[in-house]
């Protein structure tokens, strides 16, 4: 049998499951942007609640985005906060100005303090109810253990865990890390990625990279 893979603009690639996504072609929201294959799976609330229930407080007035890469696994659960904290320099915390009909004059909403774009590399697990804070940087190969609270960045090929999370163990040594991201399997184009999936799916790092030099 030739080997294909599913195609990636499918919003359901698993024949008679809706539980589970490729997102890419599912989000609407302009600053949320998905990489190919990137999947969501929710048998209790459904994916097509994503960016209701999982994307949080994505107000109009945010100028950060959200950036998943490719083949990125997403738990049920797994929830990305796109706002900041509330104005900490103040007697009071609370956001008068959200709410209009005058309260606006207090100060510029722009002045609520924003933690940034959420960037997640290629080939990230979330574990599931994982929680991800504004700002943070997910490095390529990382896992994201169930129920963890990630405040900071995630280096590449690490486990974090906890909360807030930790790095628990990294998936390789120094050098085969700086391998795999030099080979970064996932810009491949799909028919390569066909051709050598059973690479990707074990562990010969010197055939991957072998791999990685054809045309």
């Amino acid at each position: 049998m030739k080997i294909t893979g599913p195609d990636p603009q499918t919003l359901y690639p698993l024949k008679d499951d809706k539980n589970l996504v490729f997102l890419k072609p599912f989000v609407k929201a302009p600053n949320i942007i998905v990489g190919d294959y990137t999947y969501f799976d929710d048998r209790r609330n459904g994916p097509e609640h994503f960016e209701e229930y999982n994307v949080l407080y994505n107000y109009d007035f945010n100028k950060v985005k959200l950036v998943i890469g490719k083949f990125c696994a997403i738990a049920a659960e797994t929830r990305f906060i796109m706002t900041g904290d509330h104005k900490l320099d103040a007697i009071s915390t609370y956001p008068f100005p959200i709410f209009q009909h005058g309260w606006e004059s207090a100060f510029s909403i722009q002045e609520l303090p924003a933690k940034g774009d959420i960037i997640v590399g290629n080939d990230v697990w979330f574990g599931y109810d994982s929680f991800i804070k504004g700002g943070v940087i997910i490095g390529d190969g990382a896992i994201i253990a169930t129920r963890a609270v990630v405040v900071k960045d995630v280096p590449a090929y690490s486990i974090v865990a906890g909360n807030p999370a930790k790095v628990v163990k990294m998936r390789f040594d120094d050098r085969t890390i700086a391998r795999l991201l030099q080979i970064a399997w996932w810009n491949w184009d799909i028919e390569k990625i066909n051709r050598h999936l059973s690479l990707i799916c074990h562990l010969d790092v010197d055939r991957l990279e072998a791999a990685s030099q054809e045309k």
